[in-house]
């Protein structure tokens, strides 16, 4: 029998989940798994995955691997005979080869295998027939004397190659100037888990974390550190690898030598990285089988000693008892601070201003050492935006697999440090299971006062039915800012409104965008003549201000220039939005970065008519930050003190149609205002900024929270004896 999501495989379904299949109401978290339970589950898990169906051994003619002789990348197959094993792996590569230039080398050990020969007619790879066995260890260091590419990759000849897995890990080096070796995701020939990366517990013990598991669930999909990865797909750098002498001959003639390099790489400075998008199938047990009693299998067992006894100190230290807090394990973070994000869904950084910010925070967390796990409230992985997050090294936790937030807080909420909830709606749904099951310091960050947009659009509007949602926004909203140890806000207005409303409140500003150093000359007026509002116009002040644009503005422009241009760019454009597009109006709806920067490249003037909202406006902020002059109202300049010393800032129709008016004829006027807006953003949002301030808030937290605690356990009768 086998253990399978937890439950022994029998043939049936546990009985919970017999009594409720073909039920209407069954938890959905539960409903792919108990399919795959009933199927039996072994090729269905494999197609499920989308991976290709497994290859029949090839005509070793039909097999053409188009290497180079100026590789990047050297792929080292160490074999002992197994031909047939080789050849299937050397297929899958040709079908999957990496985009940069490679070359293969397969490098037989003395097997005395018959068909060994058979090998040369593969086109494309280099083969070495050695005629004293080396052992596995040698004969992969003496392989690697003879790369010549920047990076080498190990591969098993048991193993099939799955699309993309070379060029995933390459990517990985490019985008972790720290990484000193990354290893692959791997399978068994079913599509189970075999391994996501190893875990060293503090008695030299080591697990293959994941092994027989769903590899599609949340904790299996995200690039982080692993204690070490197993040798059958593992990729370092050239240099690197000669620089430590390769696999060290302590570990002769095979076993431990690859847990050992990794400990060596970190002893050196370098991480060991886990990633999840490099998908090699491995048929363990193929190379020298699964009885440690003989063979070089064998050795496994004695060189786990060796192991135990050369880094006993660094397991002691920095190691976690057998078993015990394998979230923290997997992690590598016996001492790491655990931060849990919750919004309401993933953030999609290049459609509104929220999420941007909430991307940036977790960067900024992950930046200062902590670990970042996220729950987006409604359980939905969103395609590309997931996996964005899954590569920066946070854990998503979305369903199926993850199943509902309070049972998940409560299984889980002991190894949680920190804790920020974003938006009133996810902080009335999340803090009371939150006090239940962590002493994690809560922080509650806001975007924005929402119940104070909705009352400015009131008076915009003059629509009465605003006010009871007004009303019951500031209920949800002070219900945050008590219940949460601190509250953040994008800018000190709004915190001073906060205590002004609840003065038991504890509040603060923080940084609410990271915005990087351009790297570009500055901009001239010269040649652009458009003006440009950015904006998602699914939110009800940003479609208001393009009516206002379009309606009360505009006209007067084009009185006086009747060739300009405005643009409406943004996702979401409602049907009133739409209908603006006209001769002098294009509404794009949805646009790249790549697109936006390069509307923000030829517009004369960013235009802000914001008449409601509040928070300090990202439109606002990516304009001076892009050094075009900006236009804008008192809405759109909320936060930012001091900006209607820098640009215009007016509230009247014909006020603001001059104010652009001037900015598209005065070239002299244009410069002053670039360079002014300039000034006034540098510092002010970088990526610095945010990490400290967050790490201030959360020491903040951190503090109230536990004198809170140590006023609670003073208030608590002694029991009597």
């Amino acid at each position: 029998m086998r253990k399978i999501l937890g439950w022994t495989l029998t043939g049936q379904l546990p009985a919970q989940l017999r009594q409720r299949r073909g039920a209407i109401q069954a938890r959905w978290e539960f409903m792919e798994a108990s399919l795959l339970l009933r199927l039996g589950l072994r090729r269905a898990l494999r197609h499920q995955l989308g991976l290709p169906p497994a290859v029949t051994t090839p005509d070793p003619a039909t097999i053409s691997l188009p290497t180079s002789e100026t590789p990047l990348l050297s792929v080292i197959i160490p074999t002992y005979g197994q031909v047939p094993h080789t050849l299937r792996c050397l297929a899958t590569l040709a079908s999957h080869p990496p985009s940069r230039p490679y070359e293969v080398l397969v490098v037989d050990d003395a097997s005395g295998d018959p068909h060994v020969p058979e090998l040369r007619q593969v086109r494309g790879i280099r083969l070495t027939e050695r005629s004293k066995n080396l052992g596995f260890l040698r004969s992969c260091n003496a392989a690697a004397a003879e790369a010549r590419g920047d990076y080498i990759f190990l591969l098993n000849n048991d193993t099939e190659v799955m699309p993309g897995a070379l060029d995933a890990l390459l990517d990985t080096f490019a985008s972790h100037r720290q990484a000193g070796l990354v290893g692959a995701r791997l399978l068994y020939p079913d599509g189970w888990l075999q391994e996501a990366g190893g875990i060293i517990w503090n008695d030299g013990s080591a697990w293959n974390y994941g092994n027989r598991d769903d590899p599609r669930k949340p904790q299996y999909s995200y690039l982080r550190e692993a204690d070490y990865i197993s040798g059958a797909a593992i990729m370092i750098p050239t240099s690197l690898w000669r620089e430590l002498g390769g696999f060290d001959e302590h570990y002769l003639p095979a076993y431990c030598e690859d847990s050992d390099l990794a400990f060596r790489l970190r002893a050196a400075g370098r991480t060991v990285l886990y990633q999840p998008e490099a998908t090699i199938i491995h048929d363990e047990g193929v190379s020298h089988g699964t009885d440690t009693s003989k063979g070089i299998k064998a050795y496994q067992l004695s060189n786990s000693e060796k192991l135990r006894q050369r880094w006993a100190e660094t397991f002691a230290r920095d190691h976690l008892p057998v078993g015990q807090r394998v979230m923290r394990a997997r992690d590598r973070a016996p001492r790491r601070r655990i931060t849990l994000v919750i919004d309401n869904n993933v953030p999609e950084r290049d459609r509104d201003a929220g999420s941007r910010t909430m991307v940036a925070f977790m960067e900024a967390l992950i930046a200062s050492g902590r670990v970042v796990k996220f729950w987006p409230l409604n359980g939905l992985a969103l395609p590309g935006y997931t996996r964005e997050l899954q590569q920066k090294g946070i854990e998503v936790l979305y369903g199926p697999w993850s199943g509902r937030f309070p049972r998940w807080i409560a299984a889980n909420g002991a190894e949680i440090d920190e804790v920020l909830v974003s938006r009133p709606h996810v902080a009335a749904g999340t803090l009371a299971l939150l006090r239940q099951h962590t002493e994690a310091a809560i922080v509650f960050y806001g975007h924005d006062l929402h119940h104070a947009r909705f009352q400015r659009e009131l008076e915009a509007t003059g629509n009465a039915s605003l006010q009871a949602e007004a009303t019951r926004l500031l209920a949800e909203e002070r219900r945050a800012w008590l219940d949460a140890d601190l509250s953040l806000y994008p800018s000190e207005e709004e915190a001073r409104a906060v205590r002004e409303l609840e003065p038991g409140a504890r509040v603060r500003a923080i940084v609410p965008y990271a915005l990087p150093e351009l790297d570009r000359p500055d901009p001239v007026p010269e040649g652009r003549q458009d003006l440009l509002f950015v904006a998602g116009f699914g939110h009800s002040p940003n479609e208001d201000a393009a009516l206002w644009l379009a309606r009360d503005i505009l006209p007067a422009i084009l009185a006086a220039q009747p060739a300009t241009r405005l643009t409406l760019a943004g996702s979401n454009p409602t049907p009133a939005v739409q209908a603006l597009a006209s001769r002098n109006i294009e509404v794009t709806g949805f646009v790249s970065d790549e697109e936006l920067a390069r509307r923000y490249a030829s517009a004369r003037v960013i235009v802000c008519p914001l008449r409601y909202g509040a928070g300090v406006k990202m439109k606002v902020v990516e304009a001076l930050h892009q050094g075009v002059p900006l236009v804008t109202t008192t809405v759109g300049a909320q936060g930012l003190d001091g900006l209607d010393q820098t640009v215009d800032v007016v509230d009247r129709a014909d006020d603001f149609a001059a104010a652009v008016l001037r900015l598209l004829t005065d070239d002299r006027e244009w410069k002053l205002r670039s360079e002014a807006e300039a000034r006034f953003i540098r510092g002010r949002f970088s990526a610095q900024a945010m990490e400290t301030e967050l790490s201030c808030a959360f020491e903040q937290a951190a503090q109230f929270s536990r004198r809170k605690a140590t006023q609670a356990q003073s208030r608590t009768p002694i029991p009597r004896a």
